[in-house]
């Protein structure tokens, strides 16, 4: 295959043997493209396109030079306006596969799989920086101080005495302060909407679809992009109002291609099986206020990008997903709650970008490598905004690393049952603040004298005389099998819970009750839940 240039009238075309990306202020090589991406992308827009006939092109054929890389030519580079498409030929002949007739302008950072970064988008990313600055708590030890006083409350319940803080006897099994908020309702099928009520932690304020009304999915199919059906999930997500989304019955959804949320949405499981498995996942990007709950996410893989509807005026172009089970890009107030997930290609669950305001709790992680990311670069700034809290979930079997792994910003990691782990359970880079509190810790048996995994923390990129400054705090947390937390940091200098009046998370021995019922649950209609 050769490099060659196709002109058109606006805009030039360039190709070796996968495409670049270019923005309008210079030749960017964002990644290699997958060839499907291509070809995914030419047919939608000959979709959304019917009576394009582009220019008859020109083909120029260039010299072939000797290349240290097949496909990064050492000759000059293309044209400020030359893109990106797909020839297959020999030195004698070619074939043109197809022309994608768009004009790209892409901004670092902000334009993750977003291939055209165009007006809207740019709209959509000012508003989530704005929504993450006025999301961020300058406090945020008093938001830790509220959950750590909630949680003493349901285990005290009405009885401070050592035998009313041993068993809970009561209509359900709820044992935490969320589940307790509503789990316990026998018409919470009539009710739903006061879930959006029960967040605690930094995700607090978030009400999702509450004044909305409701949309119920019928099909579990996803096969157009650009014009998704009604009654599917897709095209709940992208409508403008505020929705709580729920379904008509258990369905298996195959995402065809990442599903690209708008703000104000919940999409509430309850009361059937609804599992998203063997395609793409979710992306909250530049977007608010939005609650997932009671679903299972499995199985992950990359979307081969292409034309996306984004919302219900918007169709834009995008470019291969990472493989997350749900990704959190620039977005606040967002909660995640009885979620059960596993085996993504990427990570289970990303916030990265300036993402704040966020709760994750009672949900179950299994089988995955790289559990969660809380900030992808070390120069994202914005990062340090970052607020989150990670509650009342079971990390369990076959789990590798990052429960989670943080740069930058505020994490409360409390009341977590974290059983199994082979690297680390604990991670950051970039001076994370982390308040581990009320944890339990099982460490994994040492077979192998050269691996011991038993510390839980691991800190990357830095000198022990760079991270004995970070503030890494481990409170009443149970260490069994032989695990160690690692602190840092001067406790006298930065204690966020100095105050008097503070009670503490309740210590690592009340986990197995308080994360007994993690992840997606067998709700019934009629019954406490």
């Amino acid at each position: 295959m050769g490099p060659y240039v196709i002109e058109l009238q606006r805009t030039m075309y360039y190709i070796k043997c996968r495409p670049l990306l270019l923005s309008s202020s210079g030749l960017t090589m964002l990644r290699w493209i997958p060839i499907t991406f291509l070809h995914n992308l030419n047919r939608s827009f000959k979709a959304t396109n019917p009576n394009f006939q582009p220019p008859q092109p020109t083909i120029i054929r260039r010299k072939q030079h000797r290349q240290k890389h097949r496909c990064r030519p050492k000759n000059k580079s293309p044209s400020l306006q030359e893109s990106a498409v797909m020839a297959h030929g020999s030195n004698k002949d070619f074939k043109v596969v197809g022309v994608v007739f768009v004009t790209l302008l892409i901004l670092p950072d902000a334009s993750a799989h977003i291939a055209m970064f165009d007006e809207y988008w740019q709209q959509r990313a000012k508003e989530a920086e704005n929504a993450t600055l006025e999301a961020y708590d300058s406090n945020p030890e008093d938001i830790t101080n509220e959950l750590n006083l909630d949680v003493d409350k349901v285990i005290r319940g009405n009885n401070s005495t050592r035998r009313g803080l041993r068993k809970y006897k009561g209509p359900c099994l709820a044992t935490n302060p969320i589940d307790r908020c509503w789990r316990c309702d026998r018409k919470w099928a009539k009710n739903r909407k006061r879930l959006a009520n029960c967040v605690l932690g930094f995700g607090r304020k978030t009400r999702g679809g509450k004044f909305g009304r409701y949309y119920v999915v019928t099909s579990p199919l996803d096969n157009d992009m650009v014009m998704p059906k009604p009654g599917t999930l897709r095209h709940a997500v992208i409508q403008k109002e505020p929705l709580w989304i729920v379904f008509a019955r258990s369905m298996v959804i195959r995402l065809n291609q990442e599903l690209i949320m708008t703000r104000d949405k919940t999409i509430d499981g309850r009361g059937v099986n609804v599992l998203i498995s063997g395609g793409a996942g979710l992306t909250l990007q530049f977007i608010r206020n939005v609650i997932i709950h009671g679903i299972r996410i499995h199985n992950i893989v990359k979307g081969t990008g292409g034309m996306i509807r984004d919302s219900v005026d918007h169709v834009g172009l995008r470019t291969f997903s990472d493989g997350d089970g749900i990704s959190i890009f620039g977005s606040s107030h967002i909660w995640i709650d009885h979620v059960s997930m596993s085996r993504c290609s990427d990570g289970l669950i990303d916030a990265i970008v300036g993402s704040t305001a966020i709760t994750i709790s009672n949900s179950h992680f299994t089988h995955h490598n790289e559990v969660m990311l809380f900030g992808a670069s070390d120069g994202s700034i914005i990062d340090e905004k970052m607020q989150i809290t990670v509650a009342f979930n079971h990390f369990g079997q076959k789990l590798q690393q990052r429960m989670p792994r943080c740069r930058h910003g505020f994490f409360h990691i409390v009341n977590n049952d974290y059983t199994h782990w082979v690297d680390y359970a604990i991670g950051g880079s970039q001076n994370p603040t982390i308040i581990s509190q009320g944890n339990r810790f099982i460490a994994p048996d040492v077979t192998d004298p050269k691996h011991n995994a038993t510390e839980v923390t691991k800190r990357e990129y830095a000198t022990k005389s760079e991270w004995k400054n970070w503030l890494w705090r481990s409170e009443g947390d149970l260490m069994m099998n032989k695990a160690f937390f690692v602190p840092s940091g001067n406790p006298r200098a930065a204690n966020p819970f100095s105050r008097a009046d503070v009670i503490s998370a309740k210590p690592g021995t009340f986990v197995t009750r308080l994360t007994r019922l993690a992840g997606a649950l067998n709700c019934r209609v009629g019954r406490p839940c």
